[in-house]
């Protein structure tokens, strides 16, 4: 998935995923200059009881968990 896709999966900014994405607390990897994402990896990265560990854009195995979003009351 490209970023606007995240963006419109997660109901966020793009600039919101930009963010997550540079800070590696999302799953993803950057292809030349496009970030890409795959859903299987970002489903599992929104579910706190899924793999505690996973592969982040190429930063290693890392436990995440989905950060607030700034601006966001936390309910969907």
């Amino acid at each position: 998935m490209t970023i606007a896709e995240v963006a419109e999966y997660l109901r966020i900014p793009r600039a919101s995923v930009y963010e997550l994405a540079q800070r590696g607390r999302i799953p993803c990897q950057k292809v030349e200059r496009h970030w890409r994402f795959r859903r299987q990896a970002t489903d599992r990265w929104l579910d706190p009881a899924s793999e505690a560990s996973m592969s982040l854009g190429g930063q290693g195995d890392a436990s995440v968990s989905p950060p607030a979003v700034p601006g966001s009351s936390g309910d969907c």
